[in-house]
């Protein structure tokens, strides 16, 4: 049976998520601190972990940095709330695999967590690289390769293909790409994530981003 830690003070949002996730057979177990959290991760197999941003005791920035730091891969959710957008920004490049706002409903964060699970890594393994079918990104290096071949991305290329393979089978709205790749002063109304998806499959393949008609893109492994 799946673990999943709750790192969460709102007694509330634990009894909701704790009682959700239960009774879709996934065991719980919470902690009220990030340093409680990390003690949880020392001591006890967590699958899953759903983080909160704002804890009592400690910014969950650095939460999540010290559980990156210590060399867990578990895949990890953040909680923001809807004014919280720099914030999941900083999320998602401190580590994070995902994301939703507050107020959310339980179903989309079930099937995130369903996502995130079906291909689990060790949990104190250090995880440099990301892949997904026959494309594999080295974060170290920045090298990447689509089976024998390797291809050279640029910057901005390096990090859209890195949130695609961080987020397979996920739709990813256009504003979701252009806000994490291009940040929030960007113009809304520019079509550079249609344009840089585009050069991406070429160098992929076409087949490799699927558009979803009226949402935006998502990885077909």
């Amino acid at each position: 049976m799946q673990r999943i830690l709750i790192i969460e003070d709102n007694p509330r949002i634990i009894d909701f998520l704790e009682s959700g996730l239960q009774g879709h057979g996934y065991t719980t177990i919470s902690a009220n601190t990030g340093r409680e959290a990390l003690q949880v991760l020392d001591a006890a197999e967590v699958d899953l972990a759903i983080l909160d941003l704002g804890l009592p005791d400690q910014d969950g920035l650095t939460v999540l940095k010290a559980i990156r730091g210590q060399g867990y891969v578990l895949p990890i959710i953040i909680l923001t709330a809807r004014d919280g957008t720099l914030n999941t920004v900083a999320g998602l490049e401190g580590g994070a695999d995902d994301y939703i706002t507050k107020p959310f409903s339980f179903e989309e964060l079930l099937a995130r967590i369903r996502v995130q699970l079906r291909n689990p890594q060790p949990r104190t393994q250090a995880n440099t690289t990301l892949q997904v079918g026959n494309v594999i990104l080295d974060l170290l290096t920045h090298q990447v390769r689509v089976g024998d071949r390797l291809i050279e991305l640029s910057a901005r290329e390096f990090l859209l293909a890195e949130f695609f393979l961080r987020h397979p089978m996920q739709v990813l709205t256009r504003e979701q790409i252009l806000d994490r790749i291009w940040g929030y002063d960007y113009d809304p109304g520019t079509n550079v994530v249609n344009v840089y998806v585009g050069y991406l499959r070429k160098k992929f393949g076409d087949d490799w981003i699927e558009t979803v008609r009226g949402i935006g893109y998502r990885l077909r492994p």
